[in-house]
């Protein structure tokens, strides 16, 4: 019987561990970044990921260089791994997939077919004006 109750804490505890390791890993990917995915058929291309926290998920769009923006269908992160999912502008369903590099850097790949690296944008903050 202890051996039962013991097995039981330990998994109760294994889940309230992920879980705090699965929010610090949203924090991280919050924000603007620019990726840079290479070898696609037209080319290098730029985009801008926008994520955001709303109700303890992250929700966000994908913006190809000059194109209107995607928002993201799905959004799935894993350890130190984000995967995006949006559809294109051409109607195509797209995966991003991303790993952390260090604290403003990822890489990883679109569709698993073309290289990606991603750099955090960082906005400076504007100061007011006193007069």
């Amino acid at each position: 019987m202890k051996k039962s109750i013991l097995v039981l804490v330990g998994i109760i505890t294994l889940l309230f561990c992920s879980e705090k390791s699965n929010a610090q890993d949203q924090k991280y990917y919050v924000g603007k970044w620019d990726i840079l995915t290479t070898g696609t058929p037209s080319g290098d291309s730029h985009g801008t990921l926008i994520l955001e926290q709303k109700d303890g998920k992250l929700v966000g769009t994908f913006q190809p260089q000059d194109q209107q923006p995607a928002k993201l269908n799905r959004v799935e992160i894993e350890d130190d791994e984000i995967t995006v999912y949006f559809t294109s502008t051409s109607g195509y369903d797209v995966y991003l997939y991303l790993e952390k590099i260090d604290e403003n850097n990822v890489e990883g790949s679109m569709m698993d077919m073309f290289d990606s690296t991603g750099e955090r944008i960082i906005e400076e903050k504007k100061e007011e004006k006193k007069e």
